[in-house]
């Protein structure tokens, strides 16, 4: 019997609980959610940072999961930000992260 009763719902928490190993893993954490609101703001960050196309195609290639944590929240009339140096978009992120260090994000870009 699978976890959830659907294969796709088991497959897409698999692959989010992969990720968020990977993230933690990465960063010598052992709290997933912090890992969890570092993968949230970062993807919100990225998302708010390319045009309506670019996330759409960017969130196709994401677990299920992570594609309805990409799009939370998210107001498409107001994408791209203006935003357009590195210390302007880490000053978005760490206020999304609760104060987390710049860290996750490029683990998650890498990711």
């Amino acid at each position: 019997m699978t976890m959830t009763g659907l294969r796709v719902f088991d497959e897409t928490v698999h692959a989010t609980n992969t990720w968020l190993h990977e993230i933690t893993s990465r960063l010598g954490w052992d709290d997933r959610r912090k890992g969890y609101r570092a993968l949230r703001a970062s993807l919100h960050a990225l998302r708010d940072r390319m045009p309506v196309t670019e996330a759409a195609h960017i969130s196709a290639q994401l677990p299920l999961l992570l594609r309805g944590t990409f799009y939370e929240g998210w107001r498409p009339s107001a994408t791209p930000t203006k935003a357009r140096t590195v210390e302007a978009s880490l000053s978005g992120l760490r206020l999304m992260a609760d104060g987390l260090a710049d860290a996750p994000v490029l683990v998650v870009c890498t990711r």
